[in-house]
Formats: C-alpha cells, structure tokens, sequence
C-alpha cells in the first residue's frame, strides 16, 4: 500500500492516522508527541482549555516534537438555562455528592466561550491542524485560518453534516460512525436519526464530498484501518485506541476499564453532560437512565456534574467516572503509541 496519499500529503505526515482530539486530559503533551514523531498527526484536545492552558500545552509538546500535530476545539453552544430543569438536575445529583462526601453549591450558568480565544492561540502558535467538533466554524473563520497556513478538519456524523463541512471550506472531514467513544459530533438533526455505522457512513460520505474523509468510530487496529481505505477514506482516526497507551494521561481507571471492557458494555448517555456520548456502563449512567430526557442540554449538565467526576476519579471511584470509550474495548492494547502505529501500519500493509 502507498504510505502517501491526498491526506498524508495535506497533512504532512508519513502514515494516514490522527490521534483524535479528545478533551478532557487525556491527550498529554506526551502523547501528542510520541504520536507525531511516529509519523502519525498527534492531536491536543482542547475542548475544555482555557486559551492559556491551550497555549502551554502547545508549547510543551513543541519541546517533544519538531513534526506537525493538530489541536481540536469545540463549536460553542448558549442553550436557554431553565431554572426548574437544573434544580430537578442538582437534586439528582445530590445523593452521588453525598456517597463522594462533598459540598457543592453549582450555579446555573453556561461557562464563557473561550472559542475566539482559542482560535487566536492557534494562530500564533502556528498549529498544523485546527479541527473541529460539534458544529462547522464559519466560512469567515475557515478561510482565515487556512490563509495563515493552517489546515483544517471538520467533524460529521451525516452525509448530510459533511456536505455542509465541504460547503464552509475544510480541507477534509472526519466520518464519525456510532461506534465512536465520547461524544457525538452531531449537529444538524437528532443524535438518534444520525447513529450510522462507521463501515456504512464512510463510503457514502466519500461519493458526496470531494475532500479527503477520516474514517472514525471503532477503530482499533490494522484490520479496520485497512477497511476504512477499501471504502474510500484518506485515513482513519483513532480515539480509545490510544486512551490506553502508556503516554496517554487518562485517569489510571479509566484505561483499566477498557481493557476489562467488553463490546456489549458501552451506552450512550445525555447523564454526564446534556450530550450524548458514548462510555462503559458504569453505576453513575446506570442509575441516571431514567432521567436523561429531563436533564439540561451541554454544556450546562456538564457543569453541573463536573464536581462528581473530579472527586470520583481523586477517590479512585469508577463508579461516578466517566469511562469514554468506543465499541471495540476488546481490541485495546496498553502499549506505547508508537507501537500501536506501527503495528497498524504493518496489519494494513498485510492485510492489502
């Protein structure tokens, strides 16, 4: 198989794989690095950073990388807050507090966009790649940032979304199949009509789109990257796979969930943060189930909830965690991310 194609050269990067940007601390400066100078394109997860803790993030994976890397942000959203659905949401919350031993008075409010700001860092630290998740930046901000030389990657669960990506100018669109861990990018219609599998949403989103497409969504090895290529995609995009390698800063707990986890564990729950994501079943989502319909949309639940999983992971409690993870746990290997690249590049080159 040629290494090099449309994407790896858009990319500038030897082999057609991107560390997924996920937020939330798992993509030290580390990992970031070591997935680079494997040849892969290494991605912060900025989602949640201030534009100063982005910053400095940035700055020390430079010290570990001279190859390109990405970071990915969120589009911002500015629900309505009602107030009668967050104290329904903070008196079920209460009792997880109670049981993790913790006060906590929460204020309705949706934290402030650090969107622009974000954009600015990118700028001046000169990223390779700024992609994006949750919605497509506008046309205006689309052609600034690849007028400075940046490359830029949007987020689709639909043919219908990676239409729309193409239409505001990204130069290539990550395919997210339902199979994929944490949250969904899904932002024209329900989540429930835009759950398409990876193996199915890739080959239709490549025969209506003209851009290079990223497969996603269950990825763990070799055998699917190769399959993702049969279909049409440019390259694959890999979450879980990496959240247990051994530069991945995930809480310890999480990454020996997946490693324990089977395919039929993981649900997706609105319980965490008002979106719906995907992780393990775990006693938080068990119990929260039945009130999912009812709770504050993101990023309002996500604050309401954002004490439980900080205090739940220094506990060493899974329990209350959030275990994100997409439907191949079985596949997941604690290994350090270079080997995990080179071993799916070796499986591809066997398996085409």
């Amino acid at each position: 198989m040629e290494k090099k194609n449309k994407l790896t050269e858009l990319l500038n990067i030897d082999y057609p794989i991107i560390q997924a940007g996920m937020a939330g601390g798992v993509t030290s400066p580390e990992l970031i690095a070591a997935v680079s100078n494997s040849g892969a394109l290494g991605t912060l997860g900025a989602g949640y950073m201030s534009a100063e803790a982005m910053k400095d993030s940035i700055l020390q994976a430079k010290k570990l990388t001279d190859r390109p890397f990405g970071v990915n942000v969120f589009i911002p959203e500015f629900p309505e807050i009602v107030e009668e659905e967050v104290n329904e949401a903070n008196d079920l919350l209460e009792p997880f507090r109670e049981q993790l031993k913790f006060e906590e008075n929460v204020v309705p409010s949706v934290p402030d966009s650090q969107f622009d700001k974000q954009l600015e860092v990118a700028v001046e630290q000169q990223v390779a790649v700024c992609s994006f998740t949750f919605g497509v930046p506008s046309k205006e901000v689309v052609h600034d940032l690849k007028r400075r030389g940046i490359k830029v990657i949007g987020t689709a669960t639909t043919v219908e979304e990676a239409v729309v990506n193409e239409e505001h100018g990204v130069d290539a669109v990550v395919a997210q199949g339902s199979e994929a861990g944490g949250h969904r990018g899904t932002f024209i219609h329900s989540f429930e009509t835009s759950l398409i599998g990876t193996m199915s949403l890739v080959p239709q989103v490549v025969d209506q789109v003209h851009i290079p497409v990223i497969a996603a969504g269950g990825i763990m090895d070799g055998r699917g990257a190769a399959a993702s290529l049969v279909l049409g995609a440019g390259g694959v995009q890999l979450g879980t796979a990496f959240v247990t390698s051994t530069e991945s800063s995930a809480h310890q707990l999480h990454k020996e969930a997946i490693l324990r986890a089977e395919e039929s564990q993981t649900v997706l729950t609105r319980a965490f943060s008002g979106k719906p994501a995907r992780g393990i079943q775990n006693a938080f989502i068990e119990k929260m189930k039945d009130y999912e319909s009812n709770l504050p949309d993101y990023p309002v639940q996500n604050r309401l909830t954002k004490g439980i999983r900080k205090q739940a992971a220094k506990q060493n409690n899974p329990d209350f965690m959030s275990l994100w993870s997409g439907q191949s746990p079985r596949l997941s290997q604690r290994k350090a991310a270079g080997e995990i690249i080179k071993e799916i590049m070796e499986e591809v080159e066997k398996v085409l």
